[in-house]
């Protein structure tokens, strides 16, 4: 699944003011919240939070993964987020993270689930590309950035 087709730009936010791993999770649980009929904050919340306490979605160079599954949704989610400053993540390397991509997808859908987080991890490890996500001064820019990054091979 490419990043363009996970994201809307009502969820990407630039310069996200988070302060801490919870609170940046729960402003992000409440923005999707707020877009969909289907998808309740607390639930949202609440996967995220418990896909952390068994390991960090932190993948080291300022940047974050985290996600979940949900039950009773059928549709893969994302949400691109450019915090205003970084904040602890418990990140494999113990960088601080500024950039977080949040997944949630349908309970049935694992294969997918594992695809989507391995090309995501793939795309987040260029250093380019998070060096173009960065230097995005507004959330249109953040959104045209991850949607139309070329990936040299």
């Amino acid at each position: 699944m490419l990043i363009k087709d996970l994201l809307t730009p009502s969820r990407v936010l630039h310069a996200l003011e988070g302060g801490s791993k919870k609170r940046t999770l729960e402003l992000i649980s409440k923005t999707i919240a707020q877009q969909s009929d289907d998808l309740e904050e607390e639930d949202i919340f609440s996967g995220l939070i418990g896909r952390e306490r068994l390991g960090s979605t932190g993948i080291g160079e300022g940047v974050a993964i985290p996600h979940c599954r949900l039950d009773h949704y059928n549709q893969v989610v994302g949400c691109l987020v450019q915090l205003a400053n970084p904040i602890d993540f418990d990140a494999i390397d113990g960088a601080p993270v500024d950039l977080l991509f949040v997944l949630l997808v349908p309970t049935d859908a694992c294969d997918k689930h594992l695809q989507t987080l391995g090309n995501l991890a793939e795309l987040f490890s260029q250093t380019e590309f998070r060096q173009q996500l960065r230097s995005a001064s507004s959330g249109e820019e953040l959104l045209q950035a991850a949607t139309h990054y070329k990936v040299n091979n």
